[in-house]
């Protein structure tokens, strides 16, 4: 076996699991009406489907004062029971186990939502929600201890196999026992032992409530990662006196809370594994068993951190959103074929951050698992021969999906090299790892039995002489050419002739970037440049730079990063007219509020992130000259990528 310590089975009280591989919980916005979904039964099964040994579910609400969003269960209503053991049933027929995470907010409650007032250990406002919490009485707490256990009977019976408390970075419980936000002064607050009184009170209540033969463990914030706030010692201690409570069977640890939450879900600039420390700490200290999380996206990795006794369960999550046959895969020794996540965080994180469905850019199958799943696939009644032009990621999706469907298949690229745009964007600084969607579709392709021809610029008149059933077009976008006066001019280049090398004569020292994108197109290029010792001045007319940024957790550390490297930022800047020659550039434009203009420069030239424009010629020469014509991505409008993998996905099940 490839990799033993990860495929042996693991004791967590009273359950064994087969394998060392926990699908973490995470939010799904899948819940209807509050209840248990079906769709969140085929979502979660799908992962015990590829192999998970563990499914935890995103939290469930135990209390009508823990509305943090709007769409989770409300678990302390029996009429959960019944779409529990829907759920349960279907993810035991694949030998998995699951376990439902009981959590309420506090702080990090939103009012609007339950149109109650938040309940915290004190009266301080989460840094997010900023909302002022309700004190909580001493019969408040008592009523939260009594739902948790409330709900934690209508678990049992709904079929789970065990509970975890959600102690960790969004929790009531963490903000019992961190002197960052209880200043009580009563028996709830001050010393640790008092922090620790309301904490164990919810876990006795639920270790009542289902008794000794039911697994309970704790989710549970290894290091609040900020000055005040608690620190790996303080937690080994706490984690220590949970442990010799007698009243849990498992630790598993998330890292930093809301005032950071780019530690909670680090996208590709955070290094791989990077909580590993904070779990072998922990596990120094305890005998239960722990989990660690944090960007373990690959089973070779899991498997060392297991070897080396850091940790005694591999938590994965964006891992397995983005391949939920992992597990499977690696267990067969199938390493090429897993779908790695890059973290790039923008299908997962930033849609549920703005209330949509969980996504994922490379899985379009994340939450429609019933009708795209793994075996619904079905092949064509007719085979049929399919053209795709462009080789980008929607591209590559299509090919490999039609070609799957048995269809005799040929992509085209005009490059020598497939990837498309991902190519350019993989150059931006620290965003190598977003490559890893083109070599994770490669192979792919090829065992779909695609015939894929590069360095081939395809013309209609070549294109139809072969007599194609099937034509799609992805020939991507392009920079616009002259996206504001004087681009025309000397010194004037676009974001992807920087970061592919295609700049003639050189950029010279000191560079303005116009930022119309907000995105990593333009932060990322800003980043490249100043690492190659450029001196650059941000323009946009966004209110500050980086802004779309926020939803992927990138936000922070980009502008921290630039910052540091000496980048200028002026926002709020509609730019309207460029002029100069090389060395002396200038940037004209008027401040979208006060509506004054203003002028900046010299600069020895200017970078450009200003929107791209469609390549959709071909279509257009083909329309009406082939039966099924389609086109797919950016040629349809400028997006990212995920619309592009969507579109790919969809049309190569469907033709």
């Amino acid at each position: 076996m490839m990799f033993p310590y990860l495929f042996s089975p693991l004791k967590l009280g009273t359950v064994e699991v087969k394998n060392r591989i926990s699908f973490q919980p995470h939010l799904t916005n899948l819940a209807v009406h509050n209840l248990p979904s079906e769709r969140q039964m085929y979502y979660w099964g799908e992962r015990a489907k590829g192999g998970a040994g563990l499914i935890i579910t995103e939290e469930m609400s135990v209390h009508p004062t823990d509305m943090a969003y709007e769409k989770l269960i409300d678990v302390y209503h029996p009429e959960v029971i019944p779409g529990f053991k829907k759920i349960t049933d279907y993810v035991h027929q694949y030998d998995s186990k699951i376990f439902a995470q009981l959590n309420h907010n506090g702080q990090q409650c939103d009012g609007s939502i339950s149109r109650l007032p938040v309940w915290a250990p004190s009266p301080m406002p989460d840094v997010l929600f900023r909302e002022t919490p309700k004190e909580m009485e001493h019969e408040d707490i008592e009523e939260v201890a009594s739902y948790f256990a409330r709900s934690a009977i209508f678990v049992r019976e709904g079929g789970f196999d065990g509970i975890e408390l959600q102690f960790g970075h969004s929790s009531l419980a963490r903000q019992f026992l961190s002197p960052l936000t209880n200043f009580r002064t009563d028996e709830y607050g001050g010393c640790l032992e008092n922090r620790l009184r309301a904490p164990l009170k919810f876990i006795a209540a639920v270790r009542k409530a289902v008794g000794k033969d039911f697994t309970l463990g704790v989710r549970m914030c290894a290091d609040e990662m900020i000055p005040g706030g608690l620190d790996l010692l303080q937690v080994q201690e706490i984690c220590s006196h949970f442990e010799n409570s007698g009243l849990l069977d498992f630790m598993d640890l998330s890292i930093a809370t809301f005032y950071n939450l780019y530690l909670v879900e680090g996208s590709m600039h955070t290094p791989l594994g990077y909580t590993i420390p904070l779990a072998a700490g922990v596990r120094e200290k305890i005998k239960l068993p722990v989990f660690c999380t944090g960007r373990i996206n690959d089973p070779v990795m899991a498997e060392k951190v297991l070897a080396n006794g850091q940790a005694d369960m591999i938590g994965m999550c964006r891992g397995l959103i983005c391949d939920p046959f992992l597990p499977k895969k690696a267990f067969e020794g199938r390493l090429d074929d897993i779908r790695y996540c890059i973290a790039c965080n923008q299908g997962c994180i930033a849609r549920i951050g703005m209330n949509k469905l969980l996504g994922c850019v490379q899985n379009p199958a994340v939450g429609r698992e019933k009708e795209w799943g793994e075996g619904t696939l079905e092949k064509a009644l007719v085979k049929k021969k399919v053209t795709i032009v462009g080789g980008g990621p929607g591209g590559m999706w299509a090919a490999k999906m039609a070609g799957r469907r048995g269809h005799d298949v040929s992509l085209f690229d005009k490059n020598e090299e497939l990837g498309g745009q991902v190519l350019s964007a993989m150059k931006g600084a620290g965003r190598d790892e977003f490559g890893v969607i083109i070599r994770n579709e490669k192979d792919q392709v090829d065992k779909a039995g695609v015939k894929v021809n590069l360095g081939e610029v395809m013309t209609p008149e070549k294109l139809l002489s072969q007599k194609p059933d099937v034509v799609i077009i992805a020939t991507g976008s392009n920079p616009k050419s002259y996206p504001v006066g004087g681009a025309d001019g000397p010194a004037v280049y676009n974001v992807l002739q920087v970061l592919n090398g295609e700049v003639t004569g050189g950029l010279g020292q000191k560079i303005c970037l116009i930022d119309y994108d907000g995105h990593q197109r333009a932060t990322a290029t800003a980043e490249f440049l100043t690492n190659q010792g450029k001196t650059v001045h941000i323009i946009t007319s966004s209110l500050f730079i980086g802004a779309e940024l926020g939803p992927t957790q990138d936000l922070y550390l980009s502008r921290q990063r630039l910052l540091q490297k000496g980048v200028t930022f002026t926002p709020d800047i509609a730019v309207m007219e460029v002029s100069g020659d090389a060395g002396a550039k200038s940037v004209k434009g008027f401040n979208v509020y006060s509506n004054i203009w203003d002028e900046w420069g010299p600069f020895d030239s200017l970078v450009l992130a200003m929107g791209q424009k469609v390549d959709d010629s071909l279509y257009m020469s083909l329309k009406g000259k082939v039966q099924e014509l389609y086109r797919i991505g950016d040629c349809v409008a400028p997006r990212k990528v995920d619309m592009a993998i969507w579109e790919g996905h969809k049309i190569g099940r469907e033709i």
